[in-house]
């Protein structure tokens, strides 16, 4: 089976597990009672099952990423940066995307990262216009 982008919005109860391998402090739940139109969740998905998720926050015009992972098993493989370019380009009305500098990898590691997905430093973001 292909490797897939989707905007997740209505989670299976394998969703709620993956996503617990994702991000082990959320509560998948409440992340679902709070997606809407402006507060998205994509995810990378392959075989049935979640490999990685970022969230999106939409204003205007403008697209703020955050928590972007990928889980340990898959990492390296350039999951994450189909994940980034695919949800880029699944919502073309963006014209300026930002990334929060959580600092949850090593500063070396997202640098690269970020510099691959077209991304620049900015503050304490990474910014694409």
């Amino acid at each position: 089976m292909k490797l897939t982008i989707i905007r997740l919005q209505h989670f299976s109860p394998q969703d709620h597990r993956d996503l617990q391998k994702i991000w082990p402090q959320a509560n998948s739940h409440e992340l679902a009672q709070l997606l809407d139109e402006q507060h998205q969740l994509y995810v990378a998905r392959f075989n049935d099952r979640l490999l990685a998720a970022v969230k999106l926050v939409i204003s205007g015009d403008e697209g703020r990423l955050s928590q972007l992972v990928v889980r340990d098993v898959t990492r390296r493989r350039g999951v994450g940066l189909y994940l980034l370019e695919d949800t880029l380009t699944q919502n073309p009305q963006i014209a300026r995307w930002t990334m929060a500098s959580d600092g949850t990898s090593e500063a070396a590691i997202v640098t690269s990262f970020m510099q691959a997905g077209g991304f620049t430093a900015r503050g304490n973001e990474w910014v694409k216009d």
